[in-house]
């Protein structure tokens, strides 16, 4: 029973591309693992970009350090 979480920040990604990262996901586990896709879990979670921290800093910030 495999269960996977996947974090990605809360930007606007809509249900469809959810949709798509979740069936991608099961069948990627089907297809390596040979896992059955109907005792597969995958949970979205969304983080707020201020949430969520690369390089020590928080997204925005990195953001803004790399457009220098």
């Amino acid at each position: 029973m495999p269960y996977v979480n996947v974090k990605i920040t809360r930007e606007g990604t809509t249900t469809q591309q959810k949709n798509e990262l979740i069936k991608g996901i099961t069948d990627l586990l089907v297809n390596v693992l040979n896992k059955n896709p109907a005792t597969t879990f995958v949970v979205i979670d969304e983080v707020a970009v201020e949430d969520w921290g690369i390089a020590g800093m928080p997204v925005p910030e990195f953001r803004n350090n790399l457009q220098k």
